[in-house]
């Protein structure tokens, strides 16, 4: 049990559902689950200029607050504010108090902004979302034999590059569902897929989360990832060649990874397909472990306390 009260409130202008839905089952967990005499609420910049109320801490993803005007609260920035630092963060004024953090939800994403000297503004630390594991679940079939569906998740890579892996799996007699990220899917439809894949394979760009892969490790689907190197092998945007990855959450439990195709694809999927046959990878201990309420509303409370 944390010995703590707190008053936060949200600033939900522009911000992402599934980081939405995060906040809200930290803020749950913490009530429900280590009685921590928190209140929350969701609201603008209105709100927070509202005299009526006192605000302990404020979590903003993608609105600016000059923090100067509220000494006595605690301000969290991020992630969506933009993919690498700007002027926006200079309206912070976050050294005159020193009450604010700018989070990134991995390490990777974390270690760039660093780079670029942004912490001379705002100090930047990882706080990751929890990943709905109630919802993407599914009951284990003793039977894998009925797990016989196959996906490919593609999101901003080379066309051609989707193309080479569906010639693979046409070849191999693989039958597979694509669920393209830019072309847009049904959520339900995913997880409704999900519960029933033997196994999926990701070709994505960069990851600062990876909501979508990490609700498929949740459903225990072991995972081929083709994953990303760098920034600058995101289709259709020029970004600089900064290491960059698919998947910034993810262990040998999770599945197998590969970066070229050329020289690595055959013996990566070679293995995989072994693997995924003797029941190898767990996924779904892992994001639990990692990704779980439990592990980030910890983070959170820790993040907090250290502004």
């Amino acid at each position: 049990m944390y010995n703590i009260t707190m008053n936060v409130l949200v600033i939900d202008a522009n911000i992402h559902h599934k980081n939405r839905n995060g906040l809200i089952m930290m803020f749950d967990y913490l009530k429900q689950e280590r009685n921590v005499g928190l209140s929350y609420t969701f609201g603008d910049t209105n709100t927070l200029a509202n005299k009526e109320y006192r605000w302990d801490v404020v979590v903003s993803p993608a609105v600016p607050v000059n923090t100067a005007e509220f000494p006595n609260t605690k301000f969290i920035f991020g992630p969506h504010f933009s993919v690498f630092p700007n002027r926006m963060l200079n309206f912070l004024n976050n050294r005159v108090h020193n009450n604010a953090v700018y989070i990134q939800p991995s390490k990777w994403a974390m270690d760039i902004w660093r780079s670029m000297g942004v912490e001379t503004v705002i100090p930047v630390k990882i706080q990751p979302f929890p990943v709905d594991v109630q919802k993407f679940n599914r009951l284990e079939i003793e039977d894998d034999m009925v797990k016989t569906d196959v996906f490919i998740y593609f999101k901003r890579r080379k066309p051609s590059e989707l193309q080479v892996l569906e010639n693979t799996l046409i070849e191999r007699n693989i039958n597979y569902k694509v669920f393209d990220y830019v072309k847009r899917y049904e959520e339900e439809d995913y997880l409704e897929y999900l519960k029933k894949a033997k196994y999926g394979i990701i070709v994505d760009a960069h990851e600062s989360q990876g909501f979508a892969i990490q609700e498929a490790m949740s459903c225990n689907v072991p995972l081929l990832v083709w994953n990303a190197r760098t920034m600058a092998q995101e289709e259709g945007i020029n970004y600089p060649e900064y290491p960059a990855t698919s998947i910034p959450y993810w262990d040998d439990s999770c599945g197998e990874v590969f970066t070229n195709w050329v020289n690595e694809f055959d013996a990566a999927f070679e293995k995989f397909l072994r693997g995924v046959e003797e029941r190898k990878y767990k996924p779904r201990d892992y994001i639990i472990n990692e990704l779980g309420v439990a592990n980030c509303a910890n983070k959170l409370v820790r993040l907090i306390n250290s502004i």
